[in-house]
């Protein structure tokens, strides 16, 4: 997951302007990375930043690597890219025993990024949505509407 993560953010990174793809198919990641798993996360942080850090805010049309969703505006493509990263970090918390990093205030801040783009990769890059529950924070409404339960542990 870790190698799929920031192989996304990579390809992210070079839509939109700065860095490179990475060296492998982030959807058939290899089985172990090259390095450490602190060196992994830091390159990908770093060239996400680097690519964001040139991006005009008010621009209306960001290159992105969602081939169905081939361009979007500046601040919903960098929510798109932020909501890769926190929920590949729910999938790697959860499924290590770890505490959820998703809060509900940032759930709810990405949740507009999700309804931009999710749609068009359902079967592809999420499952279908669950059913929401009445307790549910943003949180667990995101997690089940890119058709995660909210409630899996390892």
């Amino acid at each position: 997951m870790l190698l799929h993560a920031a192989g996304d953010q990579h390809a992210w990174a070079s839509f939109v302007g700065a860095g490179s793809l990475p060296t492998y198919n982030p959807f058939d990641p290899p089985a172990r990375p090259e390095g450490t798993v602190t060196e992994l996360v830091d390159a990908a942080v770093a060239a996400a930043t680097a690519a964001w850090d040139q991006v005009d805010p008010a621009s209306g049309s960001v290159p992105t690597p969602l081939p169905p969703v081939p361009t979007l505006p500046a601040e919903v493509a960098a929510a798109a890219c932020a909501l890769d990263a926190a929920i590949h970090a729910w999938d790697v918390a959860v499924a290590t025993g770890q505490p959820s990093p998703l809060s509900d205030e940032l759930a709810a801040a990405l949740d507009p990024a999700a309804r931009a783009v999710v749609e068009p990769l359902r079967g592809f890059a999420y499952a279908a949505p669950l059913a929401t529950e009445a307790t549910d924070g943003a949180a667990a409404a995101l997690l089940r509407y890119l058709g995660r339960d909210p409630e899996w542990a390892a």
